[in-house]
């Protein structure tokens, strides 16, 4: 392993995007390729959410983390699309669980065909993701991702005990982060370097480049969701809080608020009083919500890009890093 001087600059998002463009198509017509079933229905709720658009970040995190390591090879394609498939599943669930209507600008899958049949396509999803990764005839990345689907599930639960929790704490929000979105960025990036071939000691490098970039991604996510606006962010503002959900920025309000603020707070966290946001929002102002969230969401980007340090600096790792940048600079 050969350590690069100096480091190249993060790459920005449409240099990424660019980057990762071929490989990208690649996944993409796999994806839509796999997708296929003799059930029109779930043809056309699969096709719905997997059309709907977004970045395809966590595809692309795995073709770039193989990237970093070396030459990418069909076999990195159909992980990326495991990844996906993985990751669209857990949309579908989540916006049952969460009676969501919105999402990247569009309504829900549940929204348009009902809560059953989002959960049994959201099943599919995640039955075809495992028919892709026996075929790959790889027991370390079935491990990896047996594992990682579980953590996933755990964190869906862990994340239902907190609802209208306004004991939440920061350590309880971040074991939610870790399991319902760290874990599958971590996966993602770990398995690009392995199927690569990279050594152990680089495979656990992009483990935690991801593992660090997901945290961080999550925590800026919540910010958003009190200071972006509906249309750019593709959904309801202050859906969380009618959902009970207490995110960083809330928690840190409640924490550092007079007591009676403090108590509102959780009440409004018990009620899930979505009409309670200008309350939240002068509350989250005055303790410093919004800058505290957004430091630790920068603390964890930092640690992902020093996570790659010691990797061979090349235009894939600059794209890594830049992916760090991003995760906390986006406004949507």
């Amino acid at each position: 392993m050969s350590v690069a001087s100096p480091a190249p600059s993060p790459l920005a998002l449409d240099h990424i995007q660019t980057l990762a463009a071929a490989d990208m198509a690649a996944v993409d017509t796999l994806i839509r390729s796999r997708l296929a079933s003799d059930v029109v229905l779930i043809n056309q709720i699969a096709d719905h959410i997997v059309s709907a658009g977004g970045k395809r970040l966590r595809p692309m995190l795995v073709v770039l983390a193989a990237r970093a390591c070396g030459p990418v090879n069909p076999a990195q394609h159909q992980l990326a699309a495991i990844i996906e498939f993985i990751h669209t599943s857990t949309l579908l669930h989540d916006d049952v669980v969460d009676e969501s209507d919105l999402r990247r600008g569009r309504s829900t899958a549940n929204a348009l065909w009902g809560n059953a049949p989002s959960v049994l396509v959201g099943d599919f999803l995640y039955s075809r993701s495992f028919q892709l990764m026996v075929e790959l005839d790889r027991m370390d990345v079935m491990r990896i991702l047996a594992d990682t689907t579980n953590r996933i599930a755990e964190g869906e639960v862990l994340q239902l005990l907190h609802v209208h929790n306004p004991d939440t704490d920061e350590a309880a929000y971040l074991r939610v982060i870790e399991r319902k979105t760290a874990v599958l960025f971590a996966a993602g990036t770990q398995l690009g370097a392995l199927a690569a071939g990279a050594s152990q000691a680089v495979q656990q490098q992009l483990y935690d480049y991801g593992m660090n970039l997901g945290y961080a991604f999550q925590i800026a996510d919540d910010v958003l969701d009190y200071t972006a606006n509906a249309a750019d962010l593709g959904k309801n503002l202050g859906d969380d809080l009618a959902e009970g959900k207490a995110t960083l920025p809330l928690i840190h309000a409640v924490r550092h608020s007079d007591a009676a603020t403090a108590a509102r707070l959780k009440q409004i966290i018990e009620n899930g009083e979505g009409d309670a946001m200008p309350e939240v929002l002068a509350a989250i102002h005055a303790t410093g919500g919004l800058q505290y969230s957004q430091q630790r969401a920068a603390e964890y980007a930092d640690a992902a890009e020093r996570a790659l340090q010691d990797l061979a600096q090349n235009e894939a790792v600059a794209a890594l890093r830049g992916l760090a940048r991003y995760a906390i600079e986006r406004r949507h």
